[in-house]
């Protein structure tokens, strides 16, 4: 006899509600992504954290009063996911999205630094970040030394992908007036670049 094996896809609501009831951790580094509970990395490396670093105050600093930097929380896309990207960066509001966490439309730029996430955040969050509507997403290429731009969401990704390497000042579809370097995000020097 065989058996038909389904997949349960839980939603945002159900997710909650497991971490209220001590199902789930809030310390156990977890997101839904597509109804899926993803078990984060546990231990984010120095190199890659002092890149969120460097990004956070280089966004605080550009946007203060007029974004808000949300660094590593979570963002509700659809009924099955809130990813928890290193940076998002979100339209201002007064309650700093207090009553409810923000969706795509408030999102204004994701940006995931990756190192042995690289592939993960490429074939899954980014597609999912697209088909979302999100216009504009960076990934910090660690592996490459590089700064990722994919602008031009769709269903089916973004359109266009735009590659920033050393010394070479960033351009944002966003934030054109913003201008910040591969080198400000990633330091002068590349411990994982080729």
């Amino acid at each position: 006899m065989l058996t038909n094996v389904r997949r349960k896809m839980f939603t945002t609501d159900e997710y909650h509600r497991m971490t209220e009831l001590g199902i789930l951790g809030e310390d156990d580094h977890l997101e839904l992504i597509e109804g899926d509970i993803i078990q984060m990395a546990a231990a984010i490396g120095s190199y890659h954290a002092s890149c969120v670093d460097r990004l956070t105050q280089l966004f605080a600093a550009n946007f203060a009063g007029k974004a808000i930097v949300r660094v590593q929380n979570p963002v509700s896309i659809g009924k099955h996911s809130e990813p928890e990207p290193d940076i998002a960066l979100l339209k201002f509001r007064e309650n700093f999205y207090a009553e409810t966490h923000p969706g795509p439309k408030d999102v204004l730029l994701i940006v995931e630094v990756s190192d042995s996430t690289l592939k993960y955040d490429r074939e899954t969050k980014l597609p999912l970040y697209a088909k979302a509507g999100i216009k504009e997403t960076w990934i910090i290429n660690l592996q490459e030394g590089c700064v990722e731009v994919y602008t031009g969401p769709s269903k089916q990704g973004y359109d266009t992908l735009r590659k920033f390497r050393k010394q070479t000042v960033i351009t944002s579809d966003s934030f054109p007036d913003l201008h910040l370097s591969a080198d400000d995000i990633m330091g002068r020097k590349y411990p994982l670049a080729v």
